[in-house]
């Protein structure tokens, strides 16, 4: 049998960290139920650098092996109940929706939890589900953007450049993954099924480790080099972009709106399927000029105003001090017995029946050799040959 062969997954996201997460699942051999619109998932209908597919595009071809489909209106009551009949076979849901969709369709993890107590339930989020920025969209730019990482690459007399790829999303699909494993690890050994949150901002955060502890242990600032690397698959305008006194990350901007909000009349004659593609140094060149001509905050609350995806662009200072970072408590601090106070990233997923705590700081070479001898039993005479022959040390 296949290492997950037997569990059942309801996969109720979309877009990629979730969908990700759920076939990484079915490659293992879980049995992934793909519940859907009756009009299909949204990433069925938007192509990924204008590869449309014949009836299935390349992005959603790419995130959904593994999986059977099941077209269900969530919205209508018999829907409803069909997936509570589905639920009562499954051992984990996965969902991405917005805060409170969740709750509106009857599928937030209260509601479910009576109808499986031992069901596994992951939430998926951009930066938590409670806190200041909850409502934010959660797109990969924006998260990469407010995740200090930027700061790290590039010109330093030139804005950011994100990575080639979607990592935020990936990260966050690899944390969801292995909050499900732990979860049903602590179910197999207590039958409690729990609800697990991802978010994000907390992944990118953790997924930083020796950067991020660089700069809050060892005090070294980010200092970029003179080298830059860019994204070929997206439509313009996506970056991050000079304003008068700093950046701002800018996504998936609808161009007529944004031809309104930037006074840039000549935007919303293009299409934005096509010529985003086609005409991205003419467009990206407009939306430059534009916003170079007022402040970061004059542009991220005019572009909110309208719906548009944007966002700040952090140096990792910037994050550690930031009123989500704070509220997610995204960084733990604890002693270590030679480095004093520590600060580091912690925890990209919250566990509402087992949650994740620093136990031991990072340990001293050997430190733990005698503990782990007793453990085991060894008679005195064997522990001290080992030492005596290099074996094992201890400090």
């Amino acid at each position: 049998m296949s290492i997950l062969g037997g569990y059942r997954v309801l996969d109720l996201s979309v877009a990629m960290a979730g969908p990700l997460a759920a076939m990484r699942l079915g490659d293992l051999g879980a049995d992934v139920v793909k519940v859907e619109p009756v009009s299909g998932e949204w990433q069925r209908h938007t192509s990924a650098g204008g590869a449309t597919g014949n009836e299935v595009n390349a992005s959603f071809l790419s995130l959904n092996r593994n999986k059977r489909s099941l077209a269900v209106d969530l919205k209508s009551v018999e829907g409803r109940e069909l997936l509570y009949e589905l639920v009562r076979t499954a051992d984990v849901f996965l969902q991405n929706y917005r805060p409170g969709v969740a709750a509106r369709l009857g599928v937030d993890y209260e509601t479910l939890r009576a109808v499986k107590p031992s069901l596994v339930y992951v939430s998926i989020s951009g930066y938590g589900e409670t806190g200041p920025y909850a409502e934010w969209p959660g797109q990969d730019l924006l998260v990469q953007a407010m995740s200090g990482a930027l700061f790290s690459a590039g010109r330093p007399d030139e804005p950011p450049v994100a990575a080639p790829y979607f990592l935020a999303d990936a990260v966050t699909a690899y944390s969801a993954f292995e909050g499900v494993l732990a979860a049903l690890l602590h179910r197999e050994r207590t039958g409690e099924g729990q609800l697990v949150q991802v978010n994000m901002l907390d992944s990118v955060i953790a997924m930083q480790m020796q950067e991020l502890s660089v700069h809050t242990v060892g005090g070294v600032p980010q200092t970029r080099s003179e080298e830059v690397h860019a994204h070929s698959y997206i439509r313009a305008p996506y970056g991050i972009f000079s304003t008068s006194d700093g950046y701002v990350s800018l996504a998936f901007a609808d161009l007529s709106v944004l031809s309104d909000v930037l006074n840039v009349p000549a935007l919303a004659e293009l299409n934005a399927e096509r010529d985003g593609f086609v005409r991205r140094d003419e467009i990206s060149a407009a939306v430059s000029a534009a916003l170079g001509r007022e402040t970061t905050d004059h542009w991220l609350t005019k572009l909110r105003e309208r719906g548009i995806w944007c966002g700040p662009v952090y140096s990792y200072a910037d994050v550690t001090t930031d009123p989500q970072v704070l509220h997610n408590e995204s960084f733990v601090t604890y002693d270590h017995p030679t480095e004093g106070t520590v600060t580091t990233p912690g925890f990209p997923y919250r566990f509402s029946k087992t949650p994740a705590v620093v136990t031991r700081p990072a340990p001293l070479v050997g430190e733990h050799t005698e503990e782990l001898l007793d453990e085991l039993g060894l008679t005195p005479s064997r522990r001290k040959a080992l030492f005596a022959k290099g074996a094992v040390v201890s400090p």
